[in-house]
């Protein structure tokens, strides 16, 4: 009985650990939302310099997993290069090492505090009651730690126990283990944690826990390999950088361990702080080594992968807050035609997946969805710091202009993601389509093509174009009143759904034909 209340206290304070990981990771994401990601995608063109932010971010949100996500989802939305996403892979190990340190020393006696003033925070009113969750899930984590140690003390009297543990093992065997772990609770510093505290109570050998850790680097890499299903070949080549470099680690290690483990200068004699500085020895080696061969590194995913294709061209913006005026207005003239075409390709693949049911294709709008919406906060981000370094009321109309007219386009946008909505409402409540609502699907995403065909045509006239608008009108009226009589039909829940497209292709037109009129200089700005 006794045995059953030790492990059923020891399970619970895993949980708890694992949830104060888990929600510590959301609420620092939380904080920063897309500036951080921004942040990432474009402080890494320097290695060395990735593998700092890496570092970093993963101290900060105690996760590995999680900053090597975001790196590949990233990657996977060209908003990074696969090979600057190699840095920070590299610096997410080196970040965990900060939990190690942190258990081994016993600072985790500071937990309450946190906990405290975390609470504390969150009933404030002022501004930095936003970092009260995140100071309570801090401290959350680590009191969770002192109740493992708390759970597990009474072991220390197990002899049985204690001679299994501290007896030497293979130390395949601990790899193995260390990444079965940590592939099942998805993180490594859970097995680090645990790791440490088994080694500070004497219920663990430092033999037998070393190769652990080492292994738990490996079991991390599951959440990665996971998170490139459906993703493009650059995205999956970070998760395969990812799991090699892991592996590579592992490998370069193991045989150290194996001959001279007994040996390794640690820089302590109490176990638990000695089995922390090989967890730090082993990073940040590791990732030394990387660096120095990081070029025939990225070279040879190249040729496991295949330098590859992206999945769709991404558009390279122009901008540099320095270059000349007039050259910015042309540069951002020429990228508004490529946004423009950029959000009808979305159009035509969102309501093609409509139509067809297809699931590939409506992964791939959402990706490019995702994708425009980066560009969309790139661009706005250059407008706001630009506009305050123009010379003259001149430069300012001009700039203004522009504005105006990638704002219609950004309406456009923000058009097809409400469409793209609706195809992920019938999704979920298992909708298809009838032959009539389908007639009428083809017809609205034909004729809307078809404006935004005539809009960029060089021969387009505008008399033509408003006689398109104006029988396009006369359409979705009529196609209004067909659908509102099929939904007196309990059985016809396809057009609901089809009713959210009307009302979303009606506002999709006015934006675009504002935006032909702002185009051709017929409205003011």
């Amino acid at each position: 009985m006794k045995d059953f209340q030790i492990i059923l206290a020891a399970t619970s304070s895993v949980i708890l650990f694992v949830f104060g990981l888990e929600n510590f990771s959301k609420e620092v994401q939380n904080i920063t939302g897309e500036k951080f990601r921004k942040f990432l995608g474009s402080a890494t063109m320097y290695p060395v310099v990735g593998v700092l932010i890496g570092a970093i971010i993963t101290a900060l949100i105690q996760s590995s997993s999680a900053t090597s996500v975001i790196a590949i989802s990233l990657v996977n939305a060209g908003v990074m290069s696969f090979k600057n996403s190699v840095g920070i892979i590299f610096g997410a190990n080196v970040g965990t090492t900060v939990t190690a340190q942190l258990v081994a020393f016993k600072l985790t006696a500071f937990a309450p505090i946190f906990i405290i003033l975390g609470f504390l925070l969150s009933f404030t009113r002022s501004r930095y009651a936003i970092f009260g969750k995140t100071f309570f899930y801090f401290g959350f984590v680590f009191f969770s730690l002192n109740l493992i140690s708390s759970a597990l003390a009474p072991l220390q009297s197990d002899s049985r126990l204690i001679e299994f543990l501290t007896q030497a093992h293979n130390p395949l065997l601990g790899v193995l283990v260390g990444a079965v772990i940590t592939a099942i609770v998805q993180s490594s510093s859970v097995t680090t944690g645990l790791a440490i505290i088994f080694t500070q109570q004497g219920l663990m050998s430092l033999d037998n826990a070393i190769p652990i850790l080492m292994g738990s680097n490996l079991g991390t890499t599951v959440t990665a390999l996971i998170s490139i299903i459906n993703m493009d070949i650059s995205a999956k080549k970070t998760a395969l950088a990812h799991f090699l470099f892991n592996l590579g680690g592992v490998l370069i290690f193991l045989p150290i361990i194996i001959f001279w483990g007994d040996r390794l200068p640690l820089m302590s004699n109490i176990p638990a702080i000695a089995l922390a500085n090989f967890h730090l020895i082993f990073n940040v080696t590791t990732s030394l080594i990387f660096i120095v061969f990081l070029n025939p590194f990225s070279s040879l995913i190249d040729r496991m992968l295949g330098e590859g294709q992206m999945d769709f061209e991404r558009i390279e913006l122009g901008l540099k807050e320095e270059t000349q005026f007039d050259e910015i207005e042309k540069n951002l003239m020429v990228d508004l035609e490529k946004t423009f075409r950029f959000v009808q390709e979305n159009y035509n693949l969102v309501t093609l997946s409509i139509e067809t049911n297809y699931r590939g294709i409506y992964e791939a709008a959402k990706k490019r969805i995702e994708y425009m919406d980066f560009l969309k906060a790139e661009l706005l981000g250059f407008f706001s710091k630009f506009i305050s370094k123009c010379n003259n009321e001149d430069e300012i109309d001009r700039i203004v202009n522009v504005m105006a007219m990638y704002e219609y386009i950004f309406q456009m946008h923000d058009s097809v993601k409400d469409i793209a909505g609706v195809k992920e409402s019938m999704d979920n409540n298992y909708i298809e389509l009838k032959s009539d609502v389908l007639m009428i699907v083809r017809e609205i995403a034909s004729t809307t093509l078809s404006v935004f065909e005539n809009i960029t045509s060089e021969d387009q006239k505008d008399k033509d174009l408003k006689k398109i608008s104006q029988e396009f009108q006369r359409d979705l009226e009529g196609f209004g009143k067909k659908v509102f009589i099929l939904m007196a039909k309990p059985e016809r829940n396809d057009a609901g759904a089809i009713m959210h497209l009307l009302t979303y292709s009606q506002r999709l037109k006015d934006k675009l034909m504002n935006y032909h009129h702002l185009k051709e200089g017929h409205i003011a700005p």
